[in-house]
């Protein structure tokens, strides 16, 4: 199937679902994540996150930020650059009062670009106009504001955030939505760690918009297709979660086993541990680290049970997702408060897929900064 059809079938589809008001994989584009570290780990992090990436994946991770700035970028590609998903971050401690906090600030766009709008190819005299082709764009964007900060328990900490987000498909269709995640995590002497998230806690709602010419209207007609309407989508609540080991190795060598595990209550869905009532599905991560230089990194996900055509349907294999990376964290030049790092990080996912080209490549950045503040000069 070339990268066009994919692309009209993916904006045709997302129309269909929409009409549905169906809440299963409602807003699925905030379940990618940021972070190449993350998902070259299986994205197994509720437990184990602690930097700028944990507005994404537990808010309370946040809290872990000690540097006066830490700055995040991400560029992905999805299925072999059908996809384009963006991501900034930044976070900073704040205090209020006594209490020492950090907020966050973040914005990702995940889109499939330059589809083509085919709805005026044929003219009126019946005739084929592959002048009549235009291109549009779907776009999912979602902002994020985030609070975390460390309890009075050691150990123990705790974070939550608000976002707004905002979905277009060209000209004819729009919506806004808002929700809200929780999240805690807790430490037990930097060697377990625990992790419970919960995503779209009060259920996220989107109001969706549609508008579209009496030409477009007419070409829907002829083709049988009903016209959209406004509608409302909901997102339910989603909860992770995690559990991490640390140890030590040669005391240069640190090793770290993280798991996850999302439950979903939408319906049932083709995961690990499926039901009506609720579904797990678990996300396996482990990571090896030099001298908290060079990491190396793997993990699984997306485990599914799917049907065995050698059986006639009678049975079903365990299949899932590898994911790998690596990542080097540059010491920059620190003062005695503050140890301040550039890391850089790689994750190659999909390759296992059963078309052999939609394998995904992911980059991210995280920069620890300091602000320097100007002396002032004294008066005379």
């Amino acid at each position: 199937m070339s990268k066009t059809a994919i692309c009209f079938f993916v904006f045709l589809l997302s129309i269909n679902c929409l009409q549905a008001q169906a809440p299963k994989f409602s807003n699925e584009f905030l379940n990618i994540g940021v972070g190449a570290r993350a998902h070259g780990m299986g994205g197994a992090q509720a437990a184990t996150v602690g930097d700028v990436t944990s507005m994404y994946w537990n808010p309370a991770g946040l809290a872990d930020v000690r540097v006066s700035f830490q700055f995040s970028a991400m560029h992905a590609e999805w299925f072999a650059g059908i996809g384009q998903f963006d991501y900034l971050g930044l976070a900073k401690p704040v205090k209020f009062g006594n209490t020492r906090a950090v907020l966050g600030f973040s914005g990702v766009r995940f889109g499939v670009d330059n589809i083509p709008n085919t709805l005026a190819l044929i003219d009126s005299d019946g005739s084929i106009n592959f002048d009549n082709i235009t291109a549009f764009s779907a776009a999912d964007y979602a902002f994020n504001v985030v609070y975390a900060q460390k309890l009075f328990i050691k150990g123990l900490q705790i974070g939550g955030g608000v976002k707004v987000i905002r979905r277009q498909a060209g000209t004819f269709a729009q919506a806004w939505g808002f929700g809200a995640d929780l999240g805690i995590q807790y430490n037990l002497e930097d060697r377990w760690h625990f992790g419970l998230a919960a995503h779209d806690i009060t259920s996220t709602f989107t109001a969706w918009d549609f508008s579209f010419t009496e030409e477009e209207r007419a070409v829907f007609e002829l083709t049988d297709n009903n016209i959209p309407a406004s509608s409302l989508e909901i997102t339910v609540p989603k909860f992770t979660l995690g559990v991490g080991y640390t140890t030590k190795f040669a005391k240069k060598i640190n090793l770290l086993a993280a798991l996850d595990m999302d439950i979903n209550t939408d319906g049932q869905r083709n995961v690990l541990i499926s039901s009506r009532a609720f579904n797990i599905d678990p996300r396996i991560g482990l990571e090896l680290g030099y001298a908290n230089i060079v990491s190396i990194r793997g993990g699984i996900n997306n485990i599914q049970r799917v049907l065995n055509d050698n059986t006639n349907g009678a049975d079903r294999n365990l299949i899932f997702q590898p994911n790998a990376g690596i990542g080097l964290q540059i010491p920059q030049k620190s003062d005695d408060q503050e140890q301040r790092y550039i890391r850089l990080d790689y994750a190659y996912t999909n390759w296992g897929d059963s078309g052999g080209n939609l394998y995904s490549h992911l980059i991210s950045l995280v920069i620890d900064m300091r602000v320097r503040r100007l002396a002032r000069k004294r008066k005379m």
